[in-house]
């Protein structure tokens, strides 16, 4: 979906000229030349990974981030999205609007679906603007004693304006370009405690996420409990790999657990900020991390 994603997001941007892709490409094969065939060669930074040596989707995006080259905004999305007509203009006024309540405004949620006929073309449902999707704690998940790690998912609320929320997804953020320097993506993650890392350095740093109550993209999500051999951990590359998904996950969480139960990895590049603290973000969220409980929020009153 890699080249349906770029032509839709500049045949559907109102100005598409002040775009610079940053395209991480973890594949069996380069795509350099059908990348130059697009005709963005001044537009498009591309690296190539093999899928054999690429260490996860936090790694690769730390390498997307190193592509940035002093742009104004970032738009950090996956490689299979579909957008509306000048959905460029619907972000930078919704950023602009934000930006009048909070200095620092992170716009992120988790997209509604789309998906794909036998002929490719798409198709998805209008989503209603009287909804916000509000990304909480999933409630088959929980914090264990030797596991940080949780999954979260979107939940509706009735708003017909943006909500403060308390996590990012990382498959949808739009921002100042500054979260670059000051939210560095830490490369010793996998999957599962990416967004997690994310949203509490942000929230720590100063910065505010919002989601809003209107999303101008699309994601194509997988099937849910269907295998696929795109996925970084799928049985055939596995046993390929140096470095295997199940040390690499087992390794994120001790990553995840020393942010939230240990020393918060301060003074590093990947470590709380300053500006606000974890017991804040806790009162703030309703995750406790330090007495590992999830509590409940009501959605129809506050975050």
């Amino acid at each position: 979906m890699l080249f349906y994603t770029i032509v839709d997001c500049i045949k559907k941007a109102n100005k598409p000229e002040n775009f610079f892709f940053g395209v991480v490409d973890q594949n069996e094969k380069s795509q350099k030349s059908e990348i130059e065939k697009l005709g963005l060669s001044h537009h498009l930074r591309y690296i190539y990974i093999n899928k054999l040596e690429t260490l996860g989707v936090s790694w690769a995006r730390n390498i997307a981030f190193s592509l940035f080259d002093d742009e104004e905004y970032l738009l950090q999305i996956d490689s299979h999205m579909l957008f509306e007509n000048n959905w460029d203009i619907t972000l930078i006024n919704q950023y602009t609007d934000l930006k009048k309540i909070s200095d620092k405004p992170v716009i992120s949620t988790y997209p509604y679906d789309f998906s794909l006929d036998e002929n490719n073309n798409p198709s998805f449902n209008l989503p209603s603007d009287k909804y916000v999707l509000v990304l909480r704690p999933h409630p088959d998940t929980s914090l264990k004693e030797d596991n940080a790690v949780l999954r979260f998912r979107a939940e509706h609320k009735l708003s017909n304006a943006h909500v403060n929320g308390c996590h990012i997804a990382a498959g949808f953020i739009f921002t100042s370009s500054d979260f670059i320097h000051e939210v560095s993506y830490d490369p010793f993650l996998y999957f599962h405690g990416e967004e997690q890392s994310l949203s509490i350095r942000a929230y720590t740093k100063g910065w505010d996420i919002y989601h809003p109550n209107w999303i101008p993209l699309y994601h194509l999500y997988k099937k849910i409990d269907t295998e696929t051999s795109l996925h970084h951990w799928h049985k055939d590359v596995e046993a390929k790999r140096v470095l295997n998904s199940s040390y690499l996950r087992q390794r994120a969480i001790k990553r995840i657990n020393r942010l939230f139960y240990g020393d918060g990895m301060k003074n590093t590049s990947y470590g709380l900020g300053y500006t606000r603290s974890l017991d804040e973000f806790i009162k703030f969220s309703g995750i406790d991390y330090k007495n590992k409980v999830i509590h409940k929020m009501d959605l129809n009153t506050s975050l």
